[in-house]
């Protein structure tokens, strides 16, 4: 049997990446990899939840207001164990979580990075078999080390994420990751059970034919959104429309198939809800990093999200991010307006 030794896995791509950064330590590498494991972890369950009692809601509300499925509880419990045996996290925050949790053991206090994640983004479509994800984002904690983590660690803008990135669950499962260096994407190999380079250096096109809204919400967006959706759905000379709509519900979906294809994905507030449902912390930010990364824009309709400066951990924020140049055109009808 021939064996391709040009397809690295994640725990040899990490590695070899070590070679071009003078003075990494690896802590960075490590934390990555212990990510892995637990997305590998949270697959399996995924992977047979239609099999096991693990379908449905937990019968318990989280911070957000929204009802808690057994599998957020299995995602979180996954990655925040996992985290905390490691030796690269100090603390972390999470969706599922009042509160960030601190570890204080005498080895995670000298670790140098914190991470927020969504455990389990798009839970609400577990039921009916729709590709779902878990997003995350890694910070160079400000606190000394050797202390316990604090909130100050987790409350810093987006601009000093070191890494994010999301895996998602669907026909095969990804795991896509950035940092300064670029963005990487590793789907995992179940024969091996290690997730392997797939696609390397990924850049998100400048342009596309998505655009990704609720539709439902359309008459409680501000008149700027409203003017974008009609032109996605005329043809003009411009854009050569109309522009093909697709919206699953589940961001980590929407979001990894505009950064392949090209295209635009839209959560504006509404008169209801003027801040929007998604949080800053662990939703917008890690996915604005990674699509900037990639030569991509993010912002909340006014700024550019990464330089949103975050009051409290599960604060929330309109989101529109893709393609540069549609990115363009969404905030020139918005400026108009």
């Amino acid at each position: 049997m021939n064996v391709n030794r040009r397809v690295l896995t994640l725990d040899e791509f990490t590695i070899q990446q070590l070679r071009h950064i003078p003075n990494a330590t690896g802590e960075l590498s490590g934390l990555l990899r212990d990510i892995g494991l637990a997305a590998k972890r949270v697959n399996v369950e995924v992977n047979k939840a239609g099999l096991v009692d693990i379908l449905g809601d937990a019968g318990s509300v989280n911070v957000q207001g929204e009802d808690v499925k057994k599998l957020d509880i299995f995602a979180n419990d996954q990655f925040t164990g996992v985290l905390h045996h490691g030796i690269s996290c100090a603390g972390i925050g999470s969706e599922e979580l009042d509160d960030f949790v601190a570890f204080d053991d005498a080895v995670s206090c000298q670790s140098k990075y914190v991470c927020l994640f969504d455990p389990l983004d798009g839970s609400g479509n577990i039921d009916v078999n729709v590709s779902i994800g878990t997003i995350f984002g890694v910070y160079r904690r400000v606190t000394e080390r050797g202390e316990v983590a604090s909130k100050e660690d987790f409350l810093q803008k987006g601009t000093q994420q070191v890494a994010a990135g999301y895996i998602i669950y669907g026909s095969s499962t990804m795991l896509v990751y950035a940092t300064r260096r670029g963005v990487n994407g590793f789907t995992l190999d179940p024969s091996i059970g290690e997730f392997t380079l797939s696609h390397p250096d990924i850049k998100c096109p400048p342009t596309g034919k998505i655009y990704s809204v609720n539709h439902g919400n359309f008459f409680q967006y501000d008149e700027g959104v409203k003017k974008y959706i009609d032109i996605c759905q005329k043809k003009t000379k411009t854009t050569g429309g109309p522009y093909t709509q697709r919206y699953i519900g589940s961001m980590v979906a929407d979001v990894h198939r505009n950064l392949i294809k090209g295209g635009i994905f839209m959560y504006p507030g509404t008169i209801d809800k003027p801040k929007g449902k998604l949080r800053l912390m662990y939703e917008c930010n890690p996915f604005a990093f990674i699509v900037e990364v990639a030569g991509g824009k993010a912002t909340n309709g006014k700024q550019r999200i990464l330089d949103v400066e975050p009051t409290e951990l599960h604060q929330r924020s309109p989101m529109f991010i893709g393609s540069k140049d549609m990115m363009a055109e969404l905030e020139t009808c918005m400026s108009e307006k």
